[in-house]
């Protein structure tokens, strides 16, 4: 609109600038010449349109719509052509529902959809959904994928580790219903689930019982291991005992102490040596400091 009343008023500003004669060419021809001037500006300017970081810009020319978008910063394009304006960032929607298990409870869900619009399908969603995207396709397949997902699980699914896996699989179906019209599903984080509250106590306690049944399969098998440990440290001292003793013989035991006795014999100290008197032969020692 802008740009039809600048050509208009540059058709006018040169109507009269032509039709001014040199005698009244003063006032009205300075005047003319400043609006023609403000609205060449005016119409060069519409010629422009600049596009946000992070958007996509969509070409609409009186009801025809090109398939190619326009990219972030400067952009030379019709000017009677009207430009749209999409966002191509992550985006959140935030549910919370009733959704049912497997057993057929109901269950509290408080989920998140992190989606973008595919840049090269921008032209597509305008022509064929419109701006409001996703209120009109999205938000709807994804409500339904989550309740169709969560019914394949029990409510101990939600509340557990398993939950990661139920995010994949709604991820998983949500993305071959919506990519092909142009938005891109990035991630469907489980924020919150509550469930029914004799459940969750139930299932608390049910979970309790299993990690004291691990802590104790832990603790026997520890034990376990340390029995055996002493069982083979008891079968080496045998072992070592049995080598030991058939290795000393009686002749051994004498011999040995006779060299004792040596020993005793020529030491300093004050002792009585009998030899042979002891049991064995060995020597019986008397006194000594």
């Amino acid at each position: 609109m802008l740009f039809v009343l600048s050509i208009v008023a540059i058709i006018i500003s040169l109507l009269i600038i032509m039709k001014s004669s040199k005698n009244t060419a003063g006032k009205e021809k300075g005047i003319a010449t400043l609006v023609l001037a403000v609205s060449l500006t005016i119409g060069l300017f519409q010629c422009v349109k600049v596009i946000p970081a992070g958007h996509v810009g969509v070409v609409d020319f009186f009801g025809n719509v090109s398939d190619k978008t326009l990219k972030s910063g400067i952009n030379f394009v019709n000017p009677l052509a009207k430009i749209i304006k999409f966002s191509i960032k992550t985006q959140e929607s935030k549910e919370i529902m009733n959704v049912p298990s497997k057993e057929g409870l109901n269950v509290q869900l408080e989920v998140s959809l992190l989606y973008a619009l595919d840049p090269e399908k921008a032209s597509l969603i305008y022509k064929t959904v419109g701006e409001n995207y996703p209120e009109i396709i999205l938000v709807p397949q994804f409500r339904s994928v989550v309740r169709g997902v969560t019914a394949k699980y029990e409510a101990q699914a939600l509340y557990t580790s398993t939950r990661e896996k139920l995010a994949g699989e709604i991820k998983e179906e949500l993305s071959a219903l919506v990519n092909p019209r142009g938005i891109l599903i990035e991630n469907v984080p489980l924020r919150q689930v509550i469930l029914p509250a004799g459940l969750t106590q139930a299932i608390e306690e049910k979970l309790k019982a299993e990690q004291e049944s691990q802590r104790m399969a832990f603790v026997l098998q520890r034990e376990a291991q340390e029995a055996e440990r002493k069982r083979i440290e008891a079968k080496g001292i045998a072992d070592f005992q049995e080598i030991v003793s058939k290795g000393i013989s009686e002749q051994l035991l004498k011999w040995k102490g006779i060299e004792a006795t040596e020993k005793l014999a020529n030491s300093s100290n004050a002792k009585i040596v009998i030899v042979g008197a002891g049991k064995d032969g060995l020597p019986i020692i008397l006194g000594g400091n």
